[in-house]
This record gives structure tokens, C-alpha cells and sequence, in this order.
């Protein structure tokens, strides 16, 4: 039996930064449980050879989410500069390229220009994570615990977690961050009591944003579409890539990525050095012959991965879902157990900057508990006061 003040299920960007808001207030009794053997949950930035690297490696490229905007999702933006972290826009000067159907060639034409301009990290958007990381205490953080059922008692809130090899741990906890997609917590957990019906049935039909999609990522010595006044974004009709653009990095290798047009359910069933044949003639017809030829090519599916994607959501939504409610509003789970993940987040929800409110907002949540100090700890009574 493990105890622990405030017990955070998932380690992805929202866990994450609960983590860092909870310890920026003198907070340490908490616990982050993690299903994955790596931290980072939908944020996923790897080098050429798909494994993940977290010591100051530039040269990454992300299969999972990989822009904000600063200009309007800003704490987001002042976190990422408190962090330190280096940001440039994303490239997109030059023509773009469409295949309008099936039966048509493709044809170059004008390009867009993002306003305001989608920005990227040096390093990907796991230089976010790597960086939060660094600054929690890694004996508070457990990966390898998928936490499978979780029992609201007389004074805490019991987890069950269970490791690779079938081993259960249980943990007392005052309070529960949950930061994982409603619909998957919903869908893999078994809560005791029941959640409320109607609390139930809005976290079951919230899609989890991106989990029907996956990408596709080949990485080049140069940008030679760039020699072509091209500025590596295309859309396709035909596919199997509906929409693509320039992965570089800055100091770094060049890349095009984009992401697959082809419903979760078809893919499923196609074997994948098919589909990496299939997007490298997509790009030859593009952005010429040099394009077949890629150094490395990484393929995610989002969709296939059992940490992100429930049966429900290999139909992929294509607008962003309204928020549901975070918590209950009475019973046995009300101020017990809060829902941090980006699909709770009132502004952004889907996306990174999501990630960050929602985390902000569970964390303010329990601001009216008192964390347990030790003779002659100096820390305030309430760590959790903005002040």
C-alpha cells in the first residue's frame, strides 16, 4: 500500500506540468503515474531512427502534435519562454502543391501564409516535456503503472495500478488528477462507485483529439524542394496523404511530414512498408524524383496506440469537441477526483496550449486543500494559493 497526498494518472504534457505548477508551490507529496515506459504521452519528438532522445537533441521530429501560437494562446507561449526554449515559425515560403483528384496531375500554386504564424520548437515539441521533466523529482515519477480501477473511499480515493507483468500496486490518495482523454479514462477504468450517469456519458462521447490519425515523416539531407521555390506544403485528393509540410529543423536535418488521409480502419489493415511505399511515390509526385529517396522515414498511428485511442475513435472528428465537465458536481467522486487532459480545457481543447489550461485549472481546483507539513517546514499551509 503506497500513500501520497495527490496521485496524477498520466504523464504527458498535462501530468506534467500539475507536476511543475505543484512543485513551483513547494508541493512534493504527489505521486505521477505513467502507463508508458516513456514520459510525454501524445507529445512524441524522435530522432531519424524513432527512438526517443532527451538530452539536448536538436535533431528530433514529432510524430504527435508540433505547433502553437503565441499570439493567442498565451500561457503557453510564457511557459515555454520561462522554460527557455528556442521557437521558430514554421516555413512556408513558396508555392504549394495540390492534387485536386484521384485522375489529375498536380499542380503548383500559390502558397498560404499563416496568420497568425504557427510556431515550432528547436528540438520538437518534447523539448516542452524533456524540460518540465527536468524540474520534477524523478523519485515522484513511475512509468510502467496503468492504473486500471479506481475506488472513492471514507477520507481518499484508492487506485489500483498495474505494472507490465501483471503486478498491482494500490496508492491512497486525498486527490485524483486524472490526465488522460476523458473517453479513455472512461472506456479503461472501472470507477467504484460509478461516475454519474450523465458525467459518464459526456466523457464517453468526447473524441480524443488526433487519436484516428497518424503521420508520416521522411527526413533528407537537404530541403531541395526549397531550391524549387517550393515551400513543402501540399494538399492530395488522392493521397495516401491529405496534407503536408516542411518538417526541418532549424540546425538540423531537413524533413517533410504529413498526415495520412487514409481512415484508421483501412490503414489498420495495410502492412506498413506498403504505406511507406505509397507516400514515397505521393511525394516523387510532388516534389520530384529526389523526394523517393529519403535517408529515414518514420510512420506514428495514433489510432493503433492503446494509451491514446479508443474502439470509438478510429472515426476520426473532424472539429474540436466542447469541453465536458472536469469533475462530479456532488456525490462520492465530487472534489476528489478532477480531469486535467487537453480535451478539459475550456479555450484550446485538443490541443497543446489545452494541455497547459487544463492543468493550470485542476491544479487551482485544490486550492482550498491543506497539504500536510512536517515539524519545521516552512512551507505555507496552502501551496497552492497563486500568489
Amino acid at each position: 500500500m503506497q500513500t501520497t497526498h495527490i496521485a496524477i494518472v498520466g504523464a504527458g504534457l498535462s501530468g506534467l506540468h500539475a507536476a511543475w505548477l505543484l512543485e513551483r508551490r513547494g508541493f512534493r507529496d504527489y505521486v505521477l503515474l505513467e502507463a508508458r515506459d516513456a514520459l510525454g504521452g501524445r507529445i512524441a519528438s524522435v530522432t531519424a531512427s524513432g527512438q526517443l532522445a532527451t538530452l539536448d537533441t536538436i535533431d528530433r521530429f514529432d510524430l504527435g502534435p508540433t505547433w502553437f501560437w503565441p499570439g493567442y494562446q498565451r500561457e503557453l507561449h510564457h511557459l515555454i519562454e520561462a522554460l527557455g526554449l528556442e521557437q521558430f515559425e514554421q516555413f512556408d515560403t513558396g508555392d504549394m502543391m495540390l492534387e485536386r483528384s484521384p485522375d489529375e496531375p498536380p499542380t503548383r500554386t500559390r502558397g498560404y501564409v499563416n496568420s497568425p504564424p504557427s510556431v515550432r520548437l528547436i528540438g520538437g515539441m518534447g523539448a516542452l516535456t524533456d524540460a518540465l521533466r527536468r524540474a520534477l523529482d524523478p523519485v515522484r515519477i513511475i512509468t510502467g503503472q496503468s492504473v486500471r480501477q479506481l475506488r472513492s473511499a471514507d477520507a481518499h480515493v484508492e487506485l489500483d495500478s498495474e505494472d507490465a507483468a501483471g503486478r498491482v500496486t494500490t496508492w491512497h490518495a486525498r486527490h485524483v488528477l486524472l490526465a488522460v482523454p476523458p473517453r479513455l479514462a472512461e472506456d479503461r477504468m472501472e470507477f467504484t462507485p460509478a461516475l454519474p450517469q450523465a458525467l459518464a456519458q459526456q466523457w464517453r462521447a468526447t473524441p480524443t483529439w488526433m487519436a484516428a490519425h497518424a503521420k508520416y515523416i521522411a527526413i533528407y539531407d537537404t530541403p531541395f524542394w526549397r531550391e524549387q521555390g517550393l515551400s513543402g506544403e501540399a494538399r492530395s485528393a488522392r493521397g495516401p496523404l491529405g496534407e503536408i509540410h516542411d518538417a526541418s529543423m532549424p540546425g538540423g536535418s531537413a524533413a517533410l511530414f504529413g498526415f495520412f488521409g487514409v481512415p484508421a480502419r483501412v490503414r489498420k489493415n495495410v502492412p506498413e512498408d506498403v504505406l511507406r511505399t505509397h507516400c514515397r511515390v505521393q511525394l516523387a509526385r510532388l516534389f520530384g524524383p529526389q523526394a523517393a529517396t529519403p535517408r529515414a522515414e518514420l510512420i506514428k498511428d495514433w489510432a493503433q496506440d492503446p494509451y491514446t485511442a479508443s474502439a470509438a475513435d478510429l472515426d476520426a472528428a473532424d472539429h474540436h469537441a466542447a469541453s465536458p465537465a472536469a469533475t462530479a458536481a456532488s456525490g462520492p467522486w465530487h472534489g476528489r477526483l478532477t480531469g486535467i487532459a487537453s480535451e478539459w480545457s475550456p479555450q484550446f481543447p485538443g490541443y497543446v496550449a489545452g494541455a497547459i489550461e487544463a492543468a493550470g485549472l485542476g491544479v487551482q481546483s485544490l486550492s482550498s486543500l491543506a497539504a500536510p507539513t512536517a515539524p519545521g517546514d516552512m512551507r505555507s499551509a496552502d501551496p497552492f494559493a497563486l500568489t
